[in-house]
């Protein structure tokens, strides 16, 4: 039988107080786990897994990652949203927190792109629905242009629940 999903993610941080704070305020993870000091285990807010990311202290003087400039390793991770208005929210508190680095229009993916207390990189996305996704929609569109989410929440509407037929059974 193949892979069917990614089940969770563990990062390793200097501070996973801080880095708690983090997901938990700006992203919504809510814990599930905790092992004081040392690790946390978070759930998305609109998940039914056990875990859906673990933090592990790793201590103040840990380096940042090299992995894409001098070593191999992880580029990203990838949440999904299921509206338009949601992503609207999360790049509003990305930006207060101070963590939003880019917004991309993927066409067929809108997507903002940010940085946790550590400098790890993650993106927050909303998958157009597939009955949306048409020849006219990608026939000659860039594969990445800066986003306008007003322009796109105009377009699909605020609650157009995205993903659907996609990521998400039609």
């Amino acid at each position: 039988m193949p892979v069917q999903r990614l089940n969770h993610a563990v990062l390793y941080v200097r501070d996973v107080e801080r880095s708690l704070a983090f997901y938990r305020d700006v992203l919504g993870f809510r814990v599930k786990t905790e092992i004081p000091g040392a690790a946390v285990f978070l759930q998305a807010e609109g998940s039914t897994n056990d875990h859906d990311l673990g933090l592990f202290r790793v201590g103040a003087a840990a380096g940042a990652s090299e992995a894409g400039r001098r070593t191999v390793g992880l580029y990203h991770l990838a949440w999904e949203v299921d509206t338009l208005a949601e992503l609207a929210r999360v790049r509003d508190a990305l930006l207060r927190a101070g963590a939003l680095v880019g917004a991309s229009d993927h066409v067929t993916t809108k997507a903002l792109y940010a940085q946790d207390p550590d400098g790890l990189e993650f993106e927050v996305s909303w998958l157009v629905p597939a009955a949306l996704i048409t020849p006219e929609l990608t026939e000659g569109a860039p594969m990445t242009a800066p986003l306008d989410l007003d322009r796109e929440i105009a377009r699909y509407g605020a609650d157009t629940r995205g993903g659907v037929g996609v990521s998400v059974p039609a």
